[in-house]
Order: C-alpha cells, then structure tokens, then sequence
C-alpha cells in the first residue's frame, strides 16, 4: 500500500474508531426526580441532599396582570414548593410558598432559587414577575423576595424585599418590574439576580445594606428576527438576567436569557468585578439560564433553549467553557428540554432541573462523564497526532500488518 492510500484509509478507519469510542463514553442522562411543578432552582445542602425549588402552578387567588401574555392574568396561590432528593426518594419538605402562574399553572413565578450558608441555614429567592404596584392586590405575600426557611416547622421569613427596592429605586431606569431568580452566599452576603429588574443586588444575611451592585445593560439588534420575518429597523431587548456564579477571580458571572425576540446567538456571560461595571465575559449563547463553576476553574452555561423560544423547539444544552475558552456541548437535546437551572456535585455528575416550564412535569436529571466529549477542534488534533505516530512506526517498518 502506497502511503497516499494508506494515509486515506488511516483517516477513515481512525474517524470510524474514535466515533465508536465518542459513542461509548459520551455524557450520560438519568432522571432522578420526576412528577415536579416548574422546576427552578437547585443545590447541594450540608447534608448532601440535594434541594430544588419548585415554583408552583399558581391558584384561583386574586391575580395581576401578565407583562408577559397579552390580555392575560398572573393568579395567586400557595402551590410552591421545595423538594429534597435523598438517596433516590425525592419529598417535599416546605409547603404552601407563593406562586403566581396563569390559569394552566405556566408562565409562573415562586420559589426560584436556593442556597445555604456556611452554618446550614437555607435562603429562596421568592419571583414576583409582574410591576410591583400591583403585588398589594395579593394580599401579604412573600412572592419577591428573599426568605430564609425552617424545614422542620414548614415555616419562613422575610430577610429582604426585592420588589419593593425596584418600586423605590428602579435602577436600571427602564420599566418597573421585578423577578428575584437566581441567588448565592458570598460570607455574610446574599448576591441575588433580579431578571426583571435587570439588576444584581447584594444584602446582608440579616436584611441589611440591600441595594443594586450592578445592572445588565440592553441591546440593540440592528437585524432582528420575529416570527414573522426580519426587521430592518434596530429593536432594543431587555437583557433578563437569570444566573449569577462567583468565579476563582472573585468576580460575579451572570448569565444573560435576552427578551423577546430571543435572538440566537445574542446571549452574554458578563463579569462583574469590584468596579461594579459588566463586561462581556464570552458571548454567542441563546437564551441562558444559569452557571456554575467547577473546582478546576470552568464554567457551565445551562441554554434553556438552543433555538429562539418562539420556534417551539425547547431542546436545551449544558456547555463548557474552560479556563482557556475552549467551548465543549457536554449534552444538548436528547430529552433536555427548557431546563433552568444546574450545580456540580461532588461527584464531578452535573444535575440539571429540566422541563422547567410544566407543572407537573418537571424533572431533574444527572448527567455523568460530563468531561467525555472534546471539541471538533480536539478530535482532529487527536487525529492528527495519532496519525502522526502511526505514520512513523509505518516509516520505521513498525506496523507490518497495515503494509503490502
């Protein structure tokens, strides 16, 4: 065999045996809780168990209209929930939270996130997602704000008021509304994402020094795409900022979902350093949800959906993006669907809430082996390298069974 042949039929037989071994030890996906009501939020307690907020399906109380859903209502209940997964049993252990949800229990608000300090006591952000002058008209509701919760007695306080803050100060100066979503402890500190208001706030674990540290600017897209085709004129999105991760640097990372159109593509990680001005981190996402860091320094994005929300197509995708900037899809599809929020475990597994937009349908899943997957980029590099290798032991009369 010449070696111009030999080199053709090495690629191909090389390609069709790293496939093969891609297949074999690609990320895998397991559901290990089902049956859930518009899955948000989800950690690791200090006892190992894992923790998801549930933001309920809303009720037949009193309702505010939807910024959302034209000519549509917001309507109150106490649906929402949190639910512990312990050794495989998944059990609700706080009950009756507020939730706000049209009459089919979508397009809800509730309990968003959770988080625990370093003595073990458990913070949710509460969602509002409608303009605070309207959350009177609930009644004395937690709904946005941050509450710290007593498991044991099904019981909760209000630590701080998001919804009033964005009624007071406004601080992106753009229209009032206010959606407390994503939340992390920072020592003595609560550091909280308000999609709605489009602002990260901090403020104290006792409530106090509650203001906004950092707000997400908005874009212009010179080309938008709609459902009924593309606009020449510039349209302006709200930014609805949804995840916030503490990076190695010490600086906050936030995740960008991006309002309607959605634009692919469009979608930003910012970091917020001491300075309190964002900065676009890496970009090219769609419709972010969350982050996380693992210990190595990488982060994960959660998509919630990899294509704009309004082609109805939900599937969602976890991606890496190490220290160097390498960008890996570690699951994509496949049954990830409008997921919302993920954490690392200790395991090295990602757990992911998925259907995050159905009651009763919710789920989360584990997805194992995550770091199995290169890059295109790799895969040829690897390639390259191995062919490199063979086609020197051929040189040296090493590889007798490949030559005539």
């Amino acid at each position: 065999m010449e070696l111009k042949q030999f080199g053709i039929t090495f690629l191909s037989v090389c390609i069709a045996a790293f496939s093969g071994m891609k297949a074999a030890e690609a990320a895998s996906f397991s559901v290990i809780a089902d049956g859930l009501n518009n899955p948000r939020g989800l950690t690791f307690g200090p006892d190992g168990s894992l923790y998801v907020t549930e933001a309920g399906t809303g009720g037949s109380g009193a309702c505010v209209p939807s910024p959302s859903v034209e000519n549509q209502s917001l309507c109150y209940g106490t649906t929402g929930a949190v639910t512990k997964i312990e050794n495989g049993i998944q059990k609700r252990i706080l009950t009756g939270l507020p939730s706000l949800a049209l009459p089919d229990g979508t397009d809800t608000s509730g309990p968003q996130d959770i988080k625990f300090d370093a003595a073990g006591k458990s913070y949710i952000a509460v969602g509002y997602g409608s303009n605070p002058t309207f959350r009177a008209t609930l009644g004395n509701t937690d709904l946005g704000k941050i509450i710290t919760a007593n498991f044991n007695t099904n019981s909760w306080t209000s630590v701080a008021d998001l919804v009033n803050y964005e009624l007071a100060n406004n601080p992106d100066k753009g229209d009032v509304i206010s959606n407390p979503f994503s939340l992390l402890l920072d020592g003595n500190n609560i550091v909280a994402v308000d999609a709605g208001g489009n602002d990260l706030f901090s403020v104290g674990t006792d409530g106090s020094n509650l203001n906004a540290i950092a707000t997400i600017p908005r874009q212009t897209l010179t080309n938008p795409v709609f459902p009924s085709g593309a606009s020449s004129s510039p349209f302006e999105i709200q930014p609805v900022p949804t995840g916030v991760a503490k990076g190695p640097d010490g600086a906050y990372y936030i995740s960008q979902l991006t309002g309607f159109p959605f634009p692919e593509g469009k979608a930003n990680i910012y970091r917020i350093g001491s300075d309190g001005q964002p900065t676009v981190y890496t970009d090219g996402f769609t419709q972010l949800t969350d982050l996380a860091f693992d210990p190595d320094g990488n982060l994960y994005a959660l998509q919630y959906a990899n294509q704009s929300l309004w082609k109805g197509n939900l599937d969602g995708s976890v991606i890496k993006i190490a220290t160097d900037g390498t960008r890996t899809t570690i699951f994509s599809g496949n049954g990830l669907e409008s997921p919302t929020a993920l954490t690392i475990g200790a395991d090295g597994a990602i757990y992911v809430t998925n259907r995050g937009d159905r009651p009763g349908l919710g789920q989360v899943v584990k997805i194992e082996n995550p770091k199995s997957v290169p890059e295109s980029t790799s895969t040829f590099s690897l390639l390259a390298l191995v062919g490199t290798a063979i086609v020197t032991l051929l040189q040296n009369g090493k590889v007798k069974g490949l030559k005539n």
